[in-house]
């Protein structure tokens, strides 16, 4: 048996196993960049929730308690019940839900400081074999400051 006999299909076996590969790069970057897109979408929408809340809170802080001592720069304590209010009535407002079903929130405050955790589940648009469908989560955070 000739050479170029034996190697006859092999050729075919290459491209199929090119194929292949080509495939899971192209699926790999379009669910990578779907996810990078998803946690914008939530960091963005956290941004909003984080001035919306700041903006509220100092509202809230100057017209029922008064500006605090003259200085550059003064800081107010936040509240965290009225932020957590704040940020989960413009959530409403903007519905977010609608928008990223299953979507979940936590807002923590430090002092002067408001932070914003959204979390949604992320279903992969082409789904890579071996990773499963995730959560994106979009972090933001505001500091209430009056000058």
């Amino acid at each position: 048996m000739s050479r170029a006999r034996r190697e006859e299909g092999a050729g075919v076996v290459l491209v199929i196993g090119f194929f292949v590969v080509i495939v899971l790069l192209v699926a790999v970057v379009v669910d990578a960049s779907a996810a990078y897109l998803a946690r914008q979408r939530l960091t963005a929408l956290a941004d909003s929730a984080a001035i919306a809340a700041a903006d509220g809170v100092q509202g809230e802080q100057v017209y029922e308690r008064g500006l605090p001592e003259p200085g550059a720069g003064a800081r107010i304590r936040v509240d965290p019940q009225a932020a957590r209010a704040y940020v989960g009535a413009h959530l409403a407002a903007s519905g977010a839900a609608a928008r990223h079903p299953g979507l979940s929130w936590s807002v923590r405050t430090d002092g002067d400081a408001i932070v914003i955790e959204l979390r949604a589940p992320f279903e992969l648009p082409l789904g890579v074999p071996g990773v499963a469908d995730s959560t994106v989560v979009g972090r933001s955070s505001a500091v209430v400051v009056l000058d």
